[in-house]
């Protein structure tokens, strides 16, 4: 596979894995790099596989299934590739849908990744989580947003 295909599927896998309800599997991905959220009033930084995965299990809400009943779409990125590295921006939508919850979007924003290429394969570097849009996200979130 090319670059630009290895490093789009780690994006597209971020968005799986959320869907999925796999935060262990989050903290995998993001093993050699961190995570960055911003909203308007505060900058969150973690990193190493364990407190990603911690804070995913105790800022999102699963159900009897073991998912957040989600659907993360990934679209519009833009990828720079310079040698070992590389650097992409793209935006997100989460949408939900629950028994009592109609099928609604209820967040949107942009991711700001960077990714290393080491022991043959890439990684994620960084991500920040840049907030847009926010809709009911009382399904969702154990947290308030800022």
């Amino acid at each position: 596979m090319s670059d630009q295909v290895d490093i789009s599927n780690l994006i597209y896998e971020y968005a799986r894995l959320i869907d999925l309800g796999d935060f262990a599997g989050i903290g995998d991905l993001f093993q050699r790099g961190k995570i960055i959220f911003k909203d308007s009033e505060q900058i969150t930084e973690i990193s190493g596989s364990k407190e990603i995965k911690e804070l995913y299990e105790k800022t999102t809400r699963r159900y009897d299934d073991g998912t957040p009943r989600t659907h993360h779409a990934t679209t519009n990125i833009t990828l720079a590739i310079n040698g070992n590295s590389a650097a992409s921006s793209s935006y997100y939508t989460v949408f939900q849908q629950l028994d009592d919850f109609p099928l609604q979007p209820i967040i949107t924003g942009f991711y700001e990744d960077t990714f290393l290429f080491e022991d043959k394969k890439w990684h994620f570097q960084t991500r920040e989580i840049k907030v847009s849009l926010v809709g009911d996200i009382s399904q969702h979130l154990l947290i308030p947003l800022t």
